[in-house]
């Protein structure tokens, strides 16, 4: 059963179309990427499942149903509440609120799941969160922050996990502890969206990847076959 199903997605900010019938399924329990160059509408697509289009025109066509449920214009705080967080990109955490407060502000269990992420929870898996709980959010690295931002979306216990660049900007050494996070995120069942440039590391993690050029899905397929064809990578992710 899909989770999320993404349809003929059109979306456009003011008078510019950016998303010209864009598709995109996700199964429970299944782990996807969308990927593509900069610029060509991964994040506009983030953006309009998680309820954040711009006005006045946003959504032009297509559908958005998540848990068979329509959300195409819902609000984010509605979206959130069906069970999607965002990782967003940039990290977005409060810089005045200490690492246990960014934490606990989002803690829920709407559908009331008996493991659900907790502080303990969310420590254990960040053991370097755990050490500066403490400390406030600008005084965090850059990967600290981006540690406290997927720890922040998992306190909210969703169904569907986003990651917007997860791995911008960080050190290898950091990149790499987010990575081995996300694998352990996908052996506990978590339904994950992932948008990243490390396509090695993508395929080792995900069940199957959405390619786009200009708005537009140019090519799907499974780990196995993406990593058959290095061309497609040459061609659509300038790798």
């Amino acid at each position: 059963m899909n989770l999320l199903e993404v349809v003929g997605l059109q979306l456009a900010y003011g008078q510019s179309q950016v998303l010209f019938g864009l598709d995109l399924l996700i199964a429970e329990g299944e782990v996807v990427t969308l990927l593509g160059r900069n610029g060509m509408g991964k994040s506009s697509t983030v953006r309009a499942v998680c309820g954040l289009s711009p006005a006045p025109r946003g959504i032009l066509g297509g559908s958005i149903r998540f848990a068979g449920e329509d959300i195409a214009r819902c609000s984010p705080d509605r979206i959130g509440r069906a069970g999607i967080a965002l990782v967003p990109e940039g990290r977005q955490i409060f810089p005045n609120l200490s690492v246990r407060e960014n934490l606990v502000a989002f803690a829920a269990n709407r559908r009331g799941v008996v493991e659900s992420w907790t502080l303990e929870r969310v420590f254990a898996l960040f053991p370097r969160l755990a050490e500066r709980q403490q400390n406030m959010g600008n005084q965090l690295s850059g990967g600290e922050q981006q540690m406290l931002a997927i720890g922040r979306a998992l306190m909210t216990n969703p169904r569907l996990l986003i990651l917007d660049e997860a791995t911008e900007g960080l050190a290898p050494l950091v990149r790499e502890e987010i990575w081995q996070c996300l694998a352990r995120l996908r052996e506990a069942g978590q339904t994950i969206l992932v948008i990243d440039k490390y396509v090695e590391r993508l395929i080792a993690l995900a069940d199957r990847h959405t390619l786009i050029e200009r708005g537009q899905v140019v090519w799907h397929g499974t780990s196995a076959e993406l990593d058959a064809d290095h061309g497609i990578w040459h061609r659509y992710l300038g790798v």
